[in-house]
């Protein structure tokens, strides 16, 4: 037997193909994010908050397991290192507003 990791016969390369369609890669706009998390996965809502608007659409929730979280986080870290040295450091409002969403659970914010 060979030490050699066996390559897909269908995917020589082993590399993924990603399909973006174009509804997707036009985007959708949020600026803010709510987090929860259970035993098993986290829960993102991507929102749309509008000045003077009550309301706030959820645009999109993204479910993804807690070691996928992770490798977000460190992948956002490492994308906002490279950004902040080709743009300089990202500025951040000291007043952070406070929302009175409870959805049970541990709740973040970004």
């Amino acid at each position: 037997m060979s030490d050699e990791p066996k390559k897909d016969e269908k995917n020589p390369n082993n590399q993924i193909n990603i399909e973006l369609s174009e509804e997707t890669a036009e985007g959708v706009y949020a600026n803010l994010a709510m987090i929860a998390h259970s035993s098993s996965e986290f829960v993102i809502d991507f929102i749309r908050l509008m000045p003077g608007v009550p309301k706030a659409k959820v645009k999109s929730r993204i479910v993804i397991t807690p070691e996928h979280a992770k490798r977000l986080l460190h992948a956002l870290q490492d994308n906002i290192k490279k950004y902040e040295a080709s743009f300089g450091e990202v500025k951040q409002a000291d007043d952070i507003p406070k929302f009175p969403m409870n959805f049970g659970g541990t709740m973040g914010e970004a």
